[in-house]
C-alpha cells in the first residue's frame, strides 16, 4: 500500500490532504527527515507533526465508557466517539464498538476496526464471560443466585431459556453478575424477571481483561498480549 493511502486510511484526512502534508514537510521519519508520497511504507517509523501514527488496521481499544454516552454514531447525544480523537471515525477499516452498553450503563466497552476478531469476540459460541456490578432499586430475595445459576430462566418475550450465570451478592441491593452471553438489555430484564429493578450498571470485566485503573471517559489501545489475556489464551 502506498504511503499516502495509509495515512488517509487511518484517518487523517484525504488523499488529497495528506498529498498537502507531504508538500508542507509535516510528514517526516523517526530522524526528523521529510518524507515524500511514494516513499516506501514504514508505519512504525512515520511521524506527522513530530508525532507517531496512531496504530495501523487490527486495533483493539479498550474504553471506560461513562453514562450518558451511547455506542451509535447518529445519536444526537454524546456517543463514545466523541471521546476519541477525531480521526478515529474516519478510518478505514472502520472502528466499531465490540456489542453496545446502553447510555445509562458504564464500564468497559471495546472497539476494533477487525471484523474477524469482532465476531470472534461476540459470537454466542465463544461464551465469553461479562462481568457487571449492579445495584438494585430493591433487596435481593436471597434465591436469585439459585435461579440465574439453574439454566432455566426465560426473559419475557425470548423462547429459549438464558445460559446459567453467577451472581455474587455483595451487599443488600448490590451484586456482581457474569454472563455467558449477550442478549438485549440482558441484565437489567434478569432483575426485572425477578421483581426488582436496576438503577446502576457497570461492566468491570470481558473474558481476561479489567478496567483496572483506567478512568472514566479514558482508552488506551491494547497489544497482542491483551489480546491473549482477553480470551485466555
Amino acid at each position: 500500500m502506498k504511503l499516502v493511502k495509509h495515512i488517509a486510511n487511518l484517518g487523517y484526512g484525504s488523499r488529497r490532504d495528506v498529498q498537502w502534508m507531504f508538500r508542507e514537510g509535516r510528514i517526516t521519519n523517526a530522524a526528523g527527515e521529510v518524507l515524500y508520497a511514494d516513499d516506501p511504507l514504514d508505519h512504525d517509523d512515520v511521524r506527522i507533526d513530530g508525532e507517531p501514527l496512531d496504530p495501523p488496521p487490527g486495533l483493539l481499544l479498550m474504553l471506560h465508557k461513562p453514562t450518558g454516552t451511547t455506542c451509535s454514531t447518529r445519536d444526537p447525544g454524546r456517543v463514545v466517539f466523541d471521546l476519541l480523537p477525531p480521526r478515529y471515525r474516519l478510518r478505514n477499516p472502520a472502528l466499531s464498538t465490540v456489542g453496545r452498553l446502553d447510555r445509562d450503563t458504564s464500564g468497559l466497552l471495546l472497539l476494533t476496526d477487525d471484523g474477524q476478531l469482532l465476531h470472534r469476540i461476540i459470537a454466542p459460541k465463544s461464551k465469553l464471560p461479562k462481568v457487571y456490578l449492579a445495584t438494585l432499586a430493591d433487596d435481593l430475595r436471597g434465591d436469585e443466585t439459585a435461579l440465574f445459576a439453574s439454566g432455566t430462566l426465560m426473559l419475557d418475550g425470548e423462547k429459549t431459556p438464558l445460559l446459567p450465570a453467577q451472581l455474587e451478592p455483595l451487599a443488600a441491593r448490590r451484586a456482581r453478575l457474569t454472563l455467558h452471553e449477550g442478549r438485549y438489555h440482558q441484565v437489567r430484564r434478569m432483575f426485572a424477571a425477578v421483581g426488582n429493578h436496576v438503577v446502576a450498571l457497570h461492566r468491570e470485566r470481558i473474558g481476561g481483561l479489567a478496567l483496572d485503573d483506567l478512568p472514566s471517559g479514558q482508552w488506551r489501545a491494547l497489544d497482542a498480549v491483551h489480546r491473549e489475556e482477553l480470551f485466555g489464551d
